[in-house]
């Protein structure tokens, strides 16, 4: 599906922030779907008459089945001053995910060390450093409850590969649809309860800073928390 201008969160002639779909990947893989970032040069090469296409800097990343506010670079000088941002841990992201069980803690901070199996695309926790491993970290919330699922908000302070998704894991709160990392079945729709719902930052040319906000996916059950 094409990204028309109601997936557009955020644009400037520096950077666009759009609301991205679960399912869509980011950048091509193996896979052979069109990614994301082609769907945003096809638009910025249509909305703005560049028939030799347009320059489009992948800044970060979601995984396929997550939704929610993904950013990119309209320049390179943008893409470049971005890239230092994220490195230098100076944007706040803010995740909701949905559960099925209620975390023993209402709030808390989660620090893992995580090893990746490129083979299988799995992540692994362990409590204590260990070879391979990257230090991870996050802070979550208890928002609210709603016909016995629950709503939590996560604040990373790292940006490591299923992060919040195998952390919230360890708690035994499984992301509803993520049976990856323990929830007892998959989502037919390829997705998991899982939603970038905002980026924060100073902007890196205008120095002024940024709120970018997503709305809950409209799927008959998420929307249903988006009041919270």
């Amino acid at each position: 599906m094409p990204i028309t201008a109601k997936d557009i969160l955020y644009e400037d002639n520096h950077l666009i922030a759009v609301c991205k779909r679960a399912g869509d990947i980011v950048q091509v893989d193996e896979t052979g779907d069109e990614p994301l970032d082609e769907m945003v040069k096809k638009y910025l090469a249509k909305t703005y008459n560049k028939p030799n296409s347009a320059f489009l800097g992948v800044v970060h990343r979601l995984d396929r089945p997550v939704s929610g506010v993904i950013l990119f670079a309209k320049t390179s000088k943008a893409l470049e001053r971005m890239n230092a941002v994220f490195k230098n841990r100076e944007v706040k992201k803010t995740y909701w995910a949905v559960v099925r069980n209620k975390p023993a803690k209402t709030s808390g901070t989660l620090v893992h060390w995580l090893v990746k199996n490129p083979q299988k695309n799995v992540v692994t926790p362990h409590n204590v450093e260990v070879e391979g491993s990257q230090r991870s970290e996050l802070s979550y919330r208890l928002i609210g409850e709603l016909n016995g699922y629950y709503l939590i908000e996560v604040d990373p302070l790292t940006g490591r590969s299923h992060q919040i998704r195998v952390q919230l894991s360890t708690l035994g709160c499984p992301i509803v649809g993520d049976n990856k990392y323990g929830y007892p079945r998959g989502s037919r729709k390829g997705s998991i309860c899982l939603h970038a719902r905002r980026l924060q930052f100073i902007h890196p040319v205008k120095k002024e800073p940024v709120n970018i906000f997503a709305k809950l996916p409209v799927d008959g059950f998420w929307e249903k928390f988006e009041n919270m």
